[in-house]
């Protein structure tokens, strides 16, 4: 009780949690310059409500993140950076309140987490199956008993420190919130008023005049239409830390007919070779390729070759066509005819080592034996002995299997080389099976193995640098925002965007993403890159941004960019958010223009009116978010609820439009 005592005195600290209001407690540190997390040269990486993260912890703690969990991602390494830094923050603040509280996670609990029957959520994310979603116990009894022999590779037992600090803390957290929701009291008013809330439902009818029936162009605004949007909401545009806008001019580089006609004859000269070589997988990975060994069908291929692939012979070399930006050759490696579906049962003795599939592979043949002599049933056998959570209570059948449902091992025997009846030993990744087919389905159809290559159409490193000296003399002779503008209004294939505000350690700018050039982006507008000088509103980088194709790594955009705006720390000032109200004020002009052409109550003469329809809106909730038909539209279903039983309401402002809602009905 002491305990929920102090839960309740301390609902701030409830509050920080829940709503992870974490970046309270990020001192100016980190916000500065020379400290900041993205490019610090600082021994530390920022504070932490005045504890120091350490550039060296920070760093080794982000290898170890690189080198175990991401080793084949392509995740960003500043949205990494970024959780990481998150983790601390969260960290720091758990411990501080489990202190204060008297929580903790003792080893035998760290270790039930981590490798008993009450497993941690980060361990059921990380070590299950993706195939299956079957935790991988084989490989925790594995990391377990590393640990207790000391026989961990120390790269990997770095990193399982890491994870039981994140464990903890995740168990802490959990902890808190089941005390603080057992702290938290409810009267019995507030009680009654929620179950009413909840429960009370309202029938209604209602008018929507839309502002999407007025063309902005018909609305006029002054800068007192601004400032008295601005004066009733300015408390929403509220914000703890300075952000800047960036006004960025696009100049993409698009490949020229000769790039694409030199892309052409290089594909081209590469059919003869691929209809004469002998090994296609070899030939495929060589040229950048996709050779998947699955029969398809028409259906599962492109429109650009379903009508001709099928009818040529195999060994044929197909193309090139273009398709997906590419252009491509496609040949027919095999055919065979196979049936639509069909019924099988299967036993699977799971291995992963030789020594396991020469186990597997006797077990399987010793129940084979069984079946075979009479002694036992195909299907009790998988029930008793089968590893495949997906069948062996069901007697090890699987219905309706469609072809490349199953590995490439397993579809072959069921649709190709196998018949109705007989047991089939087959090896796949997974294991040894024991494989009986049962029945199929439907007519034969051709299906062909086929491989692929193809040639991406991009900008050749020579139109790459026509395009950079183009942006570079554009620079030169361009030095503001405004000279961007005009650049923009003047040439059509030039694209001026305008990003959200941004905060110091920001990694994303708008479309254009996250990554090195959008950093530096950020770094520059905040004058955290000391060889480009500071900063002028209005003014321009005096560097341009490569931005590379994720996949072919070519230049794909070089940007301009410029710095459009200063927001200060606190309420900004009209002007500053004058782009990002526009919207609203818009239709908070376009509802007063609505609601003066509003003479009548009655529904019906408003919708005949207004050229629109009396709709109606069954069973709404007090609580309800979101109302079929409706939308999100919180003001009208509290007016809704403010009127009586048949009265109608005054014209309402909602999201979408202007409405007028009569109540038709209420079941308590």
């Amino acid at each position: 009780m002491a305990l929920l005592g102090k839960i309740r005195k301390n609902m701030w600290l409830v509050i920080v949690l829940v709503a992870l209001g974490l970046g309270g407690f990020i001192l100016q540190d980190m916000m500065s310059g020379q400290q900041s997390l993205f490019g610090s040269q600082q021994t530390f990486v920022g504070k932490i409500d005045g504890n120091k993260v350490e550039q060296r912890e920070f760093s080794n703690t982000e290898n170890l993140m690189r080198n175990v969990l991401y080793r084949n991602s392509s995740a960003d390494g500043y949205a990494l950076k970024d959780q990481l830094w998150n983790y601390y923050v969260e960290k720091n603040l758990v411990e501080e309140v489990a202190d204060d509280l008297g929580l903790g996670v003792c080893r035998d609990e760290l270790r039930d987490l981590q490798f008993g029957t009450n497993l941690s959520p980060i361990i059921t994310q990380r070590f299950s199956n993706p195939q299956t979603r079957q935790i991988e116990r084989e490989q925790l009894a594995l990391i377990q008993r590393q640990i207790d022999d000391n026989s961990m590779e120390p790269g990997f037992k770095e990193f399982w420190r890491h994870q039981e600090y994140e464990i903890v803390k995740q168990r802490l957290q959990d902890k808190y919130a089941a005390m603080a929701a057992k702290g938290v009291y409810t009267p019995s008013w507030m009680a009654e008023m929620m179950n009413t809330d909840q429960n009370t439902i309202r029938d209604l009818t209602y008018v929507r005049v839309p502002y999407a029936d007025i063309d902005n162009s018909d609305v006029v605004l002054s800068d007192d239409d601004f400032k008295a949007y601005y004066e009733k909401n300015k408390y929403k545009y509220r914000q703890d830390e300075e952000t800047r806008k960036i006004s960025y001019l696009v100049f993409d580089v698009v490949p020229t007919r000769a790039d694409s006609t030199q892309i052409l004859e290089r594909i081209t000269a590469k059919k003869q070779p691929f209809a004469e070589t002998k090994n296609d997988s070899t030939f495929v990975l060589a040229n950048d390729g996709m050779f998947n060994p699955v029969y398809l069908d028409d259906k599962s291929v492109t429109a650009a070759i379903a009508d001709t692939i099928f009818s040529l012979p195999v060994g044929t070399v197909y193309g090139p066509y273009f398709e997906g930006g590419s252009y491509n050759l496609v040949k027919v490696v095999d055919q065979q005819m196979m049936y639509d579906s069909a019924d099988t049962r299967h036993i699977l003795i799971g291995a992963q080592t030789p020594e396991q599939f020469a186990a597997a592979g006797r077990t399987i043949d010793s129940l084979k034996n069984v079946i075979l002599s009479g002694k036992a049933q195909f299907d009790s056998l998988a029930i008793q002995y089968s590893t495949d959570p997906g069948s062996a209570s069901k007697g090890g059948l699987y219905e309706g299997i469609v072809p490349n449902t199953f590995v490439p091992e397993y579809n072959e025997v069921l649709f190709i080389t196998g018949e109705i009846g007989p047991l089939y030993t087959v090896r796949t990744s997974y294991g040894v099976h024991l494989v009986k087919i049962e029945k199929r389905y439907g007519d034969r159809k051709r299906r062909a193995k086929l491989a692929f290559i193809g040639a991406p159409i991009e900008p050749s490193a020579e139109t790459q640098k026509n395009r950079q000296n183009e942006v570079y003399n554009f620079l030169k002779d361009n030095k503001t925002v405004a000279d961007l503008e005009a650049a923009a209004a003047a040439n059509p294939s030039l694209r001026l965007e305008v990003s959200a505000p941004l905060k110091r350690n920001d990694y994303v700018v708008g479309n254009l993403g996250s990554g090195a050039a959008a950093r530096s982006m950020v770094r520059w507008a905040f004058g955290d890159e000391a060889n480009l000088g500071t900063p002028e509103v209005g003014g321009l980088s005096p560097e341009f941004y490569s931005f590379q194709e994720p996949t072919l790594l070519y230049d794909e955009k070089y940007v301009v960019a410029g710095l459009k705006s200063i927001s200060p720390k606190g309420i900004p000032t009209w002007q500053n958010v004058k782009e990002e109200i526009e919207p609203l004020v818009i239709n908070a002009k376009k509802a007063e223009m609505i609601k003066a052409n509003l003479s009548s109550n009655s529904l019906e003469q408003i919708a005949s009116s207004n050229n629109v329809s009396v709709d109606t809106a069954k069973g709404v909730a007090f609580s309800m978010a979101n109302v079929p038909g409706m939308g999100t539209e919180p003001k009208v279903i509290a007016a809704a609820y403010g009127v009586p039983v048949g009265q109608v309401t005054q014209p309402i402002e909602g999201n979408s439009g202007v409405y007028v809602v009569k109540v038709t009905g209420e079941t308590p």
